[in-house]
């Protein structure tokens, strides 16, 4: 009775999180400083025209391609935490654990402040530019290819995160003696990439960002086995005949894909990664990497898409960093793993 009141749950909550998706992606629609009716959104999404013209480009040009983003970042952020609580056996890993973040930080702030400081001109100014995605992307990838470099030679798991911290921690103080010697202007433009934000996403950036998004989320579905295999410990995961070596690249690859490609569009955003998959644990009640994968995908899309109402709440002409409307989310969630630390333990 027991396990068919679980698996009635279950598919009860595929159900139900596939639905509130749709609702939270469309209320993102419908959210923002100008107010739009909602049968002219319709019209639009339809492919119609307007009775306003700037309401076409509002919704196509700005509220589409932001619901798509905080929904590619969601379920990017989340699946890269999950992986990571996997690989590492450890409840607090998240996407940033392995120095991506601090990597693509060094990259744009190089660019941002680096660039300004040797030439003396504002290089660049604005946060989500081409220079700026294209310099995280090769700060990201640099870390990646040094983290991967050590996997080759160093075989105990927790030797590579502590790295992985040392790495962030390294490059994080190379940003901070750039940010020292940098112009007011530029470390303003700096500060505001680090804040996040899911509106500077352009349709032609959404054309590389969604397929590196997905192409992430693929290689994270073929690794479930694997996952679930290592769950175990990696001794248990070899006597099942799982290349190690090569279960790591994979899923440091598909990490760096995934929370590289969205630090890169979006900047950094904290907390989402460690705080989704912990919920659907706790909403699923399995350890299974067959229910926790979509469920994660799931849970991530809804939490960044209502972070962003949140973050635009209609009557607000601004619109609040994405990163602070997530920590306020995120930081219940991750006071509540290591107060519940020792029921967390099992499932490690």
């Amino acid at each position: 009775m027991k396990s068919f009141r679980t698996g009635y749950n279950i598919h009860l909550l595929f159900i139900a999180l596939p639905a509130i998706l749709i609702v939270a992606f469309f209320a993102t629609l419908f959210t923002g400083s100008v107010r739009i009716p909602v049968p002219e959104i319709l019209r639009i999404l339809a492919g119609g025209e307007a009775s306003r013209p700037e309401w076409e480009i509002i919704i196509r040009e700005l509220r589409l391609p932001r619901a798509i983003t905080a929904l590619m970042a969601g379920t990017g952020l989340s699946v890269s935490g999950l992986l990571m609580q996997t690989v590492f056996r450890n409840p607090l890993a998240g996407p940033y654990v392995l120095g991506i973040s601090a990597g693509a930080s060094l990259g744009v702030a190089v660019v941002v402040m680096g660039f300004s400081f040797v030439t003396g001109y504002a290089t660049v100014s604005v946060p989500g530019s081409w220079v700026t995605v294209i310099a995280a992307w090769i700060g990201s990838g640099l870390v990646l290819l040094l983290i991967l470099l050590v996997s080759f030679r160093v075989r105990d798991i927790m030797t590579i995160l502590i790295l992985g911290i040392m790495f962030g921690s390294a490059t994080g103080a190379m940003v901070s003696v750039m940010q020292y010697f940098s112009t007011e202007a530029m470390l303003k433009s700096f500060m505001i990439w680090t804040m996040g934000s899911l509106g500077g996403v352009t349709a032609s950036q959404l054309r590389i960002m969604v397929p590196a998004v997905t192409g992430g989320l693929l290689l994270s579905l073929a690794s479930i086995k694997v996952l679930n295999a290592m769950l175990l410990g990696e001794n248990y995961a070899r006597s099942l005949g799982v290349n190690i070596t090569l279960a790591r690249v994979m899923v440091f690859f598909s990490t760096s894909l995934l929370a590289g490609t969205i630090t890169a569009f979006c900047g950094p955003i904290a907390f989402i990664g460690i705080a989704v998959p912990h919920l659907s644990r706790m909403m699923f009640r399995n350890a299974d990497h067959a229910v926790l994968m979509p469920a994660t995908i799931l849970g991530g899309g809804i939490i960044m898409l209502v972070s962003d109402i949140i973050a635009q709440l209609p009557g607000m002409e601004g619109t609040l960093p994405i990163n602070s409307v997530t920590a306020l989310l995120g930081i219940p969630v991750v006071i509540w793993i290591v107060i519940r630390n020792q029921k967390l333990t099992g499932i490690f």
